[in-house]
């Protein structure tokens, strides 16, 4: 697919001119996200990748359209799992409500230069050495049993490696300073425990998208497709936790379908030449598969939703 150049200029700044209105609108405000609010916000990146979805159609066709939405729906869905991670280490380092906006702006600022870096060098891989492909795959399926296995409250974050060594690095405060992530004392520098969160964040979001990247490039090669999808996800990833901070704890067999979203695109990457499946097949399997681990999950918990 042959993208103008404009195409790529006008998404990135229109991009920009998203997360400049964004921070102005929260970054100014010492106060925490509602639920209420949260959900509209959430309701509006979805409503632009809609858009978006249906600009595509028009400008390239039915097939582009379907991989764009078939790879947002992707993202979205496993950046679910950023979330209970998101969860854990706000939790553990009890982040104050009114900084926790700053924390995951910031995070996926820097995140969006990631998947971009990484999303590039996979395509570029891919054209270069073709059976890297099955390379990717393989990582998804092991990726896949592992996030299967992986038991989320086993974390300890002050007692990784990471946390050891920002504290050699960067003497620490005892307490959160505002939304500072550094305060200058007497004895020099300090870095605040909110820097440290951010630092987990961004680590955290590099580690998923190892899995995410190459996922996506299991359902097409493009690099607009990929990397649109990818900034719509990671944007609507913001608000998503506020909307489901409350509830996240309720969804237990959304860890379960995940992993089998992986060892799925994982092997329909390998088994593609032999039996290719299709982005509807594709489509309908992440439908499926996330709604039945939300319906399972309500039915163990015997929970509503109530916001």
């Amino acid at each position: 697919m042959i993208v103008p150049f404009s195409y790529w200029l006008g998404f990135t700044l229109f991009i920009l001119v998203l997360l400049v209105i964004d921070l102005l609108r929260f970054g100014r405000n010492d106060r925490s996200v509602g639920i209420k609010e949260a959900l509209i916000s959430s309701v509006f990146w979805i409503f632009l990748a809609a858009l978006f979805g249906i600009w595509v159609y028009y400008q390239f066709g039915y097939e582009p359209s379907l991989n764009f939405l078939t790879g947002y729906l992707l993202e979205e869905s496993l950046s679910t799992d950023n979330l209970f991670v998101f969860l854990l280490i706000f939790t553990h380092f009890k982040v104050p409500e009114n900084a926790k906006h700053k924390v995951l702006f910031y995070g996926i600022l820097s995140a969006i230069v990631f998947r971009g870096v990484l999303i590039w060098g996979g395509i570029a891989l891919l054209h270069s050495f073709e059976w890297l492909f099955l390379f990717f795959g393989m990582f998804l399926i092991i990726a896949g049993f592992r996030l299967f296995l992986q038991k989320k409250d086993s974390k300890r974050f002050d007692k990784s490696f990471l946390y050891r060594g920002i504290t050699k690095i960067f003497p620490l405060t005892d307490a959160y300073v505002g939304h500072s992530f550094f305060i200058h004392t007497q004895k020099g520098i300090k870095a605040t425990p909110l820097f440290v969160v951010l630092l987990f964040i961004e680590i955290t979001d590099l580690i998923f998208a190892l899995d995410s990247v190459p996922a996506i490039l299991g359902i097409t090669r493009d690099p607009f497709i990929v990397y649109t999808s990818n900034i719509f996800a990671i944007l609507g990833l913001r608000s998503l936790f506020f909307a489901l901070e409350g509830v996240m704890k309720t969804f237990y067999y959304i860890h379960y379908a995940l992993a089998f979203i992986l060892i799925f695109i994982g092997s329909k990457m390998l088994l593609a030449k032999m039996f290719p499946i299709s982005t509807t097949t594709t489509l309908l399997v992440l439908i499926i598969s996330i709604s039945l681990s939300i319906i399972f999950s309500l039915y163990k918990q015997n929970t509503k939703l109530e916001f």
